[in-house]
């Protein structure tokens, strides 16, 4: 009989490609690592990993029980999550959210949840999009907000399931003395906008190429809090969703870019754990949280 811990190991293996990261990722020690793999290899009687330089990879057999490895924790969620259904105590959610969900969703988030459910602990951390839901697959989190911007789209992974929380507009953020004749009008001030390799940057430049420019990107910061700050302080100008401000006065002047985009934000969870009543009380504050902001817009 496989024990099923040694196999969430191997399909953390199997997704995140090193011993040293699944250690990292579940706190044991390579060597605990490599010593359970070792005995579920003696209890399945194949190999199940072959050397690959100074790392190891799955072999076929390898791969094929890591597959079955999957749909077993799946079903092992589908049963933890009908066994609290019929329990009063909650289990803790861990909640992974982009910068902008982590003001403008978390905090309204929370004070309706301990109104509503006062035992649920909630356990917050914030991840870019990519990030948090490739943890969410890896089981590193229970529950991931995240976010896909126009004409963009994010890999469909299996075992997840998405739920659309709204629209997000995204806006020209401008500084008291920049120029809001348009993006055109905006060739030659500097931008501030999120790292190489993001959704939200590989789209703020798309739209400075099609109004016919290459933005001069000057600040390059995860921080949108920081983006705010530079526009307001007039170094910079930038794209900001609305969901940063939290239905705050933003402090810097807003313009409407051409076509009016919108993101589209949204949670994810593992389906085997979608019916978990935490989890389920999680998202729908989340979804009053989302409403209640839209409608302060």
């Amino acid at each position: 009989m496989f024990d099923l811990r040694r196999l969430r190991l191997l399909h953390e293996l199997s997704v995140r490609g090193t011993l040293a990261a699944v250690a990292e990722a579940l706190a044991y020690s390579p060597s605990t690592i490599s010593q359970q793999l070792a005995q579920l290899e003696r209890d399945a009687g194949v190999a199940l990993l072959e050397p690959d330089g100074r790392r190891v990879r799955l072999t076929a057999q390898g791969e094929a029980l890591a597959a079955h490895a999957a749909r077993m924790l799946e079903a092992d969620e589908r049963v933890r999550s009908e066994l609290e259904r019929m329990q009063p105590s909650l289990a803790p959610v861990r909640l992974a959210v982009m910068q902008s969900a982590a003001h403008g969703l978390v905090p309204t988030t929370l004070a309706r949840l301990a109104e509503h459910e006062p035992g649920l602990r909630v356990e917050v951390a914030e991840l870019a999009p990519e990030q948090g839901l490739f943890e969410l697959a890896a089981r590193g989190f229970d529950l991931v907000v995240a976010e896909q911007y126009p004409g963009h789209t994010r890999e469909h992974r299996d075992g997840l399931d998405r739920t659309l929380l709204g629209h997000d507009a995204i806006r020209l953020a401008l500084g008291a003395g920049d120029d809001d004749a348009g993006l055109g009008a905006l060739r030659d001030r500097p931008w501030v906008m999120e790292p190489v390799g993001t959704a939200a940057r590989q789209w703020a430049t798309q739209q400075c190429r099609a109004a016919g420019f290459e933005p001069d990107v000057r600040f390059e910061l995860a921080d949108l809090t920081a983006h705010v700050r530079l526009v307001a302080s007039g170094h910079a100008v930038a794209m900001l969703p609305d969901l940063v401000f939290a239905g705050e006065r933003p402090p810097v002047r807003l313009a409407t870019l051409p076509g009016s985009p919108r993101r589209d934000v949204f949670t994810a969870v593992r389906t085997g754990a979608a019916a978990r009543p935490g989890i389920r009380a999680v998202q729908a504050e989340l979804q009053s949280a989302f409403d209640e902001g839209s409608r302060r817009v």
